[in-house]
């Protein structure tokens, strides 16, 4: 398989950072911004060969800024991971403040809005592309206290679902990964604020994701890329408007 070029949102640390390595393990040219600066510019120098950019995903001029450069590079693009995401704040819904609630959203949706839109007339105009949008099993599933992340998870499936009818004619596949509990800082974060807002502790609420799978589990940011490269190939060439947990199998996200 020849080089892909691969354009990667949030894509400095956690899942999208891991995903830029193996992209670029195997030959592809890789893009990618985040809003954390410090991290960005540890990727760039991890990754010398990959164009890596301060912007956040909500930032409409920042974003057009960074794809415009990406597009004038390359003449076009392979692959498109919308990525970026924020785990936003955790409580009862009567207890929390609308702004985290906006920001919540803005980010996980509207930030991949943004990436959609300028994929889908790019891929559109080539006639081929791949859109890879990071959902996550808490968009296939209520979980209590987290009702933001939630309803922007839920729509990006949504959008997933969408952008895969309009552009198939177009020879672009679209498919979201919703990976489950992922090992590493940000799950730590989330497990801090979740036994803040339900009042257990921290060690029984990584038991209650463990518990909550199948195969009694949490997942790795190479178990997500392993999914990603996959879809990226050739053997993925006909697997469009699909979710595809990478998981364990969540049985269930309630405490």
């Amino acid at each position: 398989m020849s080089a892909q070029r691969v354009v990667i949102t949030g894509g400095a640390s956690g899942i999208g950072l891991t995903l830029a390595r193996r992209f670029a393990a195997r030959g592809d040219r890789v893009a990618l911004c985040d809003a954390d600066a410090a991290a960005v510019a540890a990727a760039q120098e991890a990754l010398p060969d990959t164009i890596a950019r301060h912007v956040d995903v909500t930032d409409a001029a920042g974003m057009e800024a960074f794809l415009s450069e990406v597009e004038t590079s390359w003449g076009g693009v392979d692959v498109v991971c919308a990525n970026a995401g924020t785990g936003g704040p955790a409580g009862r819904i009567e207890d929390l403040d609308y702004d985290a609630w906006r920001a919540c959203l803005d980010v996980n949706l509207n930030g991949a809005f943004l990436t959609c839109r300028w994929a889908a007339r790019v891929m559109r105009a080539q006639g081929a592309g791949l859109i890879l949008i990071t959902s996550s099993t808490s968009g296939l599933h209520g979980v209590p206290y987290r009702s933001p992340y939630v309803a922007a998870k839920w729509g990006l499936i949504g959008l997933t679902k969408t952008l895969a009818m309009e552009l198939g004619p177009a020879g672009v596949r679209v498919n979201a990964i919703a990976p489950g509990a992922v090992t590493g800082d940000r799950m730590d974060r989330v497990v801090a604020m979740e036994a803040a807002a339900s009042g257990l502790t921290e060690d029984a609420v990584r038991q209650i994701y463990v518990k909550g799978t199948s195969l009694r589990t949490w997942v790795t940011a190479d178990d997500i890329a392993d999914m990603a490269l996959f879809l990226a190939s050739p053997a993925a060439a006909r697997i469009s408007g699909q979710v595809l947990a990478v998981d364990g199998h969540t049985e269930s996200m309630v405490p």
